[in-house]
């Protein structure tokens, strides 16, 4: 009786471990709008966002003039500083902030907030009282469409935003 008890647990023990190995092996599918990480060529800006893809959709549906985008998808994008940065006529503390922006034909008003955590619909949606920065970026367009919203940083460190044909320079100091 105690030999058949004792095959009983380790056959049990066997059969868990493969359960939880088959378990283990299952992977999820690639988000539709993938998390990405833009830095500074200094490394003394650090952006983590969702790129967010058009998907044949037009851009002034996703991302309508006037009103507060969360500049990617998902949860709000955050900006890192390692070092007190001018953004227009304000000095940032080195820290962490979530960047939402709103777009214009020729001018986004970009806005630094204290609060972060934020997700979907919510982000932008803070209190004036946690706003750390607001100032305004130039926009453009290119003849080159993006597919997916992407952020970049040029050799002096300013950042720019692009998706479809809209650009955004957003100067960083």
């Amino acid at each position: 009786m105690k030999k058949l008890t004792f095959i009983s647990t380790i056959t049990f023990a066997f059969i868990m471990l493969l359960t939880t190995n088959v378990n283990a092996q299952k992977f999820a599918g690639l988000d539709k709008s993938p998390l990405d990480i833009s830095m500074s060529k200094d490394k003394s800006v650090k952006i983590v966002y969702s790129r967010p893809q058009l998907n044949g959709r037009d851009l002034s549906t996703l991302v309508p003039n006037g009103k507060v985008w969360r500049t990617g998808a998902n949860e709000g994008t955050e900006i890192t500083f390692s070092n007190d940065m001018k953004l227009g006529d304000k000095t940032v503390k080195a820290g962490t902030y979530t960047l939402t922006s709103i777009p214009g034909d020729k001018e986004w008003t970009i806005i630094l907030n204290s609060t972060l955590g934020t997700w979907g619909g919510n982000a932008g949606k803070e209190a004036a009282s946690t706003e750390v920065a607001k100032f305004m970026a130039k926009a453009s367009t290119s003849s080159d469409s993006l597919e997916a919203f992407s952020i970049a940083f040029d050799d002096d460190g300013n950042m720019h935003l692009g998706w479809g044909n809209t650009r955004v320079a957003v100067p960083l100091n």
